[in-house]
């Protein structure tokens, strides 16, 4: 789509007919010039809601200052000026929005003058006094928009309200190269040619996000000539990029004056970004502790052109900003009863045992003579304590966060504990991501430190991820300059020997990001604290009446590094921890000899192939597997028949199946027995709370959304709500996910995205994930009893039960496991066998040879992956594998 050029220096409205853009908001705003534009009037374009609120006897609460970069225009904030006039319209709280084209820019005025960061913050100023804008004030910057709307903010904190920034960067470090991108811009020969004389610039920055292209055409509208393109390249000429330039003490003053701030901040970003990395983000965190921040993953350096923000902008301001917002309807907010706080500290027991020649760790993948390697007590305190002080002396302080890609063994645990013991705070995300997700969580973390194999450095030197490195084994000298290596543990223990050990960290200080499964989207980094980390070694330890002597053999990651915390022994079978299927019944039988542990834990798929392994058992391993009192499986659903069979293989155990998740690892839990005594309710039963934790309902609506409201009452069906000591702190730079999570609950609520009920006695039953409830039109359903029902045909080995068709006209459909080789419709016997076992209508059965599940568990089911393959078939698509 063609607009009219724009040719000539002077102000101009914008040309009708751009998308989105309402033309009687432009406006032409005279300003008189100030610094080295003192003695001229400029004339500004702005995108101005005042009036059309004064029109609808409206009075603003405040005014939002919206700055652009380079080189868009005040267009790039059309959704957000639209969205608070809707809202204006609707009652909510309204806002005045000034979005400005800077001078040189947009469809404000050309000059010959050079514009600097501190003349655009000054000109930003004069605009901003020429309306009349008092306050309060909320800045928004995009880009270098981002230093010029926050450099007026550092200037202006009287009247200022609020800081928001999207894909910004307020610091350049002395002798740090720029991001390749601008550095190609801004190399010798380039700049004039691919910002000015052509509209390469401005052809690669539109390229970063998928626009319509009429919404491409419209940014292009103010650039149409060279002269209309001066600005663009007196942007990117005046990138600080070195102590001697002309606008490198402006950024300064600027990024010096935000840790000073103390109005609520809003960080947003699209981590797809090749001009603004990660370590821009993590430097604006630094300087602004106390931002709300939110990386919307898949997006990129146009944020605004790529996600709902303007929503997201405007509820925050209701949230943050006192007095924004109109009284809500008041609902029934869960409350947490008082708890006693956790006391210790995670490492306690490690330090109480460092004089205890006995065995504290375990490693079945290391030889010593005839068995495997043994770690004492003494030789795993030494070890914390040189490597904690080795660290130290590395230059790791308290926050800074390490990347821990180490096998669970001896060397992660005294790697973890000394991270821990000097306030670092540990990156747990395993292979089990695959090498796409896990690349994607490293690199979101923003390490400060990897600490890994060499495997693990390799892939974090061939995909760039951050941080310095560290070696977990010594390695050749070549080999370490290859990966960038500057020392290994073995060098941090002897550089800590006899070296003090900093303080220890506060009980509310973070200690640890782990990382989701991603078998329902993007993993997400989980944030505790040293107190939450302490409470769940405290709730584990009295439920399951762990001591010093019970001994523990974790084939499960997320509970392979409690053992030392526990203050009891503790070994990991000889397999790959991020694979669980590897796992067998003789390493479990090796592990729980080696160790005469009494508990040993396992996550789903690990059992399964436990149990399938069994046949290869000798008499010595079944009867160290006898000794076992205890077997716990966790981390997805648990079929009665697999407990069952399970536990014939360790006779005098108790199965327990606890619930749980990565932000509440445990939950609820429940044993085999009490499975099999409660009967005739729909789903998975996984028994009551442990410890002081608390379990409510947020009941479903007719289209499957839950409600605001919480209950106890039995069999009402709802999204499970849960709140413990040791549910996590948050989520890492996911405010909104964090916001949803606990929407009309208390601050120590979490939503956990499954849904459920509780029965009469209180027992907890799981029947599924919210995002899988089917909407039919009876009202929602969940897939768990469904496929509990097709589970019981002899020829089905699992099921999923999905929905296809319109949300709130959906028909249920099951698509069954029965090892057939060829994917499509069931077989007429097959599909009557499946619809007489279950009384929900089924539109079809489809059969597939394998279901696809998430990597870590191997026994999550990707529902949402197996509906859309569903409908595809159902619409006449050659079935393939889904």
């Amino acid at each position: 789509m063609s607009h009219p050029r724009v040719i000539g220096s002077q102000a101009t409205l914008p040309p009708a007919g751009l998308p989105g853009l309402d033309p009687a908001l432009s406006r032409l705003v005279s300003v008189d010039g100030v610094l080295a534009d003192a003695g001229e009037t400029r004339l500004w374009h702005v995108l101005d809601t005042g009036d059309a609120l004064a029109e609808r006897g409206v009075e603003p609460r405040g005014t939002i200052v919206a700055v652009h970069g380079n080189p868009t225009w005040s267009y790039l904030w059309r959704a957000l000026v639209n969205a608070s006039l809707a809202r204006a319209d609707a009652g909510a709280t309204p806002w005045r929005v000034v979005a400005v084209d800077q001078l040189e820019m947009g469809f404000s005025e050309r000059t010959p003058l050079r514009r600097t960061l501190a003349q655009r913050i000054a000109d930003l100023d004069a605009l901003v006094t020429e309306l009349g804008i008092r306050g309060p004030i909320v800045t928004i910057g995009h880009d270098w928009g981002g230093p010029v709307s926050l450099g007026w903010a550092v200037e202006n904190r009287d009247r200022l309200a609020a800081v928001i920034a999207l894909n910004t960067a307020v610091h350049h470090p002395d002798g740090a190269e720029l991001p390749f991108a601008l550095r190609v811009a801004t190399a010798r020969g380039m700049l004039a040619a691919g910002t000015t004389g052509t509209t390469a610039f401005l052809d690669v920055t539109l390229a970063l996000a998928d626009l319509d292209p009429a919404v491409r055409a419209a940014f292009r509208a103010p650039y149409a000539t060279i002269a209309r393109r001066r600005g663009i390249g007196g942007f990117v000429s005046d990138i600080p990029a070195t102590p001697a330039h002309e606008s490198t003490p402006a950024l300064h003053r600027m990024s010096a004056g935000l840790r000073e701030l103390q109005v609520p901040a809003l960080l947003l970003r699209g981590p797809k970004d090749p001009v603004f990395g990660e370590d821009h983000l993590d430097d604006l965190t630094e300087r602004l502790p106390h931002a709300d921040v939110h990386r919307f993953e898949g997006a990129g350096h146009l944020l605004a052109e790529e996600r709902p923000y303007a929503d997201v902008v405007l509820d925050w301001l209701d949230e943050k900003v006192p007095d924004a917002a109109p009284a809500a309807p008041r609902t029934r907010r869960a409350s947490s009863r008082k708890r006693p706080a956790p006391t210790g500290r995670l490492w306690d027991a490690l330090d109480a045992r460092r004089d205890d020649d006995d065995t504290a760790v375990i490693d079945m993948t290391t030889a010593r003579g005839d068995g495997p390697l043994n770690v004492s007590w003494r030789q795993l305190s030494t070890r914390v304590d040189e490597l904690a002080a080795g660290l130290d002396a590395f230059g790791v302080r308290a926050g800074d966060r390490v990347s821990l890609l180490v096998q669970p063994g001896p060397t992660l645990t005294a790697a973890l504990y000394a991270c821990l013991r000097i306030g670092a705070v540990v990156v747990v995300a395993d292979r089990g991501l695959g090498i796409r997700g896990l690349s994607r969580a490293v690199r979101g973390a923003v390490p400060d430190v990897v600490i890994g194999e060499a495997a693990g450095l390799a892939a974090a030197r061939a995909l760039g991820w951050p941080g310095r490195r560290i070696s977990a084994a010594a390695l050749p000298a070549a080999s370490s300059r290859a990966l960038g290596v500057e020392a290994s543990l073995s060098d941090l223990a002897r550089a800590g020997r006899g070296r003090p050990l900093p303080a220890p960290p506060a009980a509310d200080a973070d200690a640890a990001v782990l990382f989701t499964s991603g078998s329902t989207g993007p993993a997400k980094g989980v944030v505790y604290t040293h107190a939450q980390l302490s409470a769940l070694r405290d709730t584990l330890a009295v439920h399951f009446g762990v001591t010093a002597d019970t001994g523990l053999v974790t084939g499960f990651a997320p509970f392979a590094l409690l053992g030392p915390a526990l203050g009891t022994r503790s070994a990991t079978p000889d397999m790959d921890v991020s694979a669980p299927r590897t796992l067998t019944a003789a390493a479990v039988a090796a592990a729980v000899r080696a160790s005469d542990a009494r508990i040993v834990f396992l996550s789903p798929a690990a059992v399964a192939n436990v149990v399938a392994t069994a046949g290869g058992l000798t008499d010595a391993d079944r009867a160290a597997l006898s000794r076992v009192e205890t077997f716990l499986s966790t981390g997805a659903p648990v079929g009665v028949d697999l407990l069952r069979r399970a536990q014939a293989l360790m006779p005098n155990a108790v199965a327990h199946t606890p619930y749980g998740m990565t932000e509440c690892l445990l939950v609820a839990d429940v044993t085999l027995p009490e499975i099999e005594a409660a009967a005739g309710d729909r789903g998975v039963c996984v028994g009551r709370p442990l410890g002081t934790g608390e379990v409510r309902i947020a009941p479903l609506d007719e289209l499957g959304r839950s409600s605001d409201d919480t209950t106890t009452e039995p069999r009402v069906t709802g999204e499970i709500v849960i709140s413990a000591p040791h549910l996590k702190r948050g989520y890492f730079r996911l405010h909104l996910t964090d916001r949803e999570a606990r929407r009309g609950l208390g601050e120590r609520w979490h939503r956990t995205g499954d849904v459920g009920h509780l029965d009469a006695e209180g027992r907890l039953w799981v029947e599924g994930r919210l995002p899988h409830v089917i909407t039919t039109a009876e009202g929602p359903v969940t897939p768990v009893g469904i496929e509990q029902d097709a589970e019981t045909v002899p020829a089905v080995q699992r099921a999923a039960a999905v929905g296809v068709g319109p949300a709130g006209r959906q028909v249920v459909v099951a698509v069954v496991e029965t090892g057939a080789r060829r994917p499509g419709l069931a077989s007429p016997e097959l599909t009557e066998a499946v619809r007489a076992a279950t009384a929900q209508r089924l539109a079809a059965v489809l059969v597939v040879p394998t279901l696809p599940t998430d990597i870590r568990h191997n026994s999550k089911i990707d529902r949402t992956r197996v509906s859309a393959w569903a409908e595809r078939v159902l619409a006449g698509e050659k079935p393939s594998a889904p």
